[in-house]
């Protein structure tokens, strides 16, 4: 573990986030982004790399097998059980240097204007998300991945 890492910090069990975990393997951990008290987006969903690299590059054939297999089922739960018209997808490794990956799904309504990853974010009007609100959207996704992980 990287001890400046606030990712490593998450998965050493260091940090609690809303909604806890929502699943979990050997090589990928997914919860829900938690921004300190600021309004959330509810289903702003984080997948972290466990092995501390800084990206996309850096992994084994095992760990992007594992990353991609459930960026495609979170992405699919987020749609199914949220009703997410539209998920993004964002890397960028900038300002934390342990691969992750940002999921932000869009919703119906959302004007053009503010399609994107981070621009849902600038939306006066976008949906926010209390942290009990968040504890129950992350139930959802784990009941739902469970689903599709033996389906």
């Amino acid at each position: 573990m990287e001890n400046e890492c606030f990712v490593c910090r998450k998965h050493a069990g260091l940090l609690e986030l809303a909604g806890g975990t929502i699943y979990e393997d050997d090589y990928v951990y997914v919860g829900h982004i938690d921004r300190g008290g600021k309004p959330t987006y509810p289903g702003h969903v984080m997948i972290d790399l466990k092995r501390h690299v800084p990206s996309l590059a850096d992994m084994t054939a095992e760990e992007a097998s594992a990353f991609g297999m459930i960026t495609a089922r979170v992405s699919k739960a987020l749609r199914e059980c949220e009703h997410a018209e539209h998920i993004y997808a964002q890397v960028s490794g900038d300002s934390v240097p342990h691969l992750h990956m940002h999921l932000i799904p869009r919703y119906a309504g959302t004007p053009e204007d503010y399609w994107g990853p981070m621009e849902v974010y600038e939306w006066q009007d976008a949906p926010t998300a209390t942290e009990r609100e968040i504890v129950l959207l992350c139930e959802r996704l784990r009941a739902q991945l469970e689903r599709v992980l033996v389906t």
